[in-house]
């Protein structure tokens, strides 16, 4: 796949930061600090489902997501972690992994549309992906 075959979803550009690329995947960072958020892209043209990538591209992203999934864990000290690949407004196939915590403002329910997106203090979460990327190993 040359990197001309694949583009991230506009929208899904808008609401993240790029904190680099793992083999198969793009790692954002969604901007709503009401809770670490990240997001795997996998870098693969017109797929929308896991179903839709290769035995092996399936596999890659199983271990990909369980290493930011442990990193995201060990960074944040969450009380739970949410992994969920929904699609239901963005089509391009995204991995969502969220460090939860029992004071979050959506405790116990699923985060979505509970609070409006509150923006990211810049030194805070540019610290937090300092430490993301010596964790999942992008430094």
């Amino acid at each position: 796949m040359s990197p001309s075959d694949w583009s991230l979803s506009s929208r899904l550009e808008q609401d993240t930061i790029n904190i680099g690329d793992l083999p198969l995947s793009r790692v954002l960072v969604i901007k709503d600090a009401h809770y670490p958020w990240l997001l795997l892209v996998p870098r693969r043209s017109d797929v929308s489902e896991i179903i839709d990538l290769d035995e092996v591209a399936q596999a890659q992203l199983m271990t990909e997501i369980a290493r930011v999934s442990r990193a995201l864990k060990e960074v944040t000290k969450c009380d739970k972690l949410n992994v969920a690949a929904l699609g239901n407004l963005v089509p391009q196939l995204h991995i969502h992994i969220i460090a939860r915590r029992s004071s979050d403002v959506a405790w116990p329910r699923p985060v979505w549309g509970v609070m409006p997106p509150l923006a990211h203090d810049p030194e805070e979460v540019q610290q937090f992906i300092n430490l993301l990327r010596r964790k999942i190993w992008l430094s």
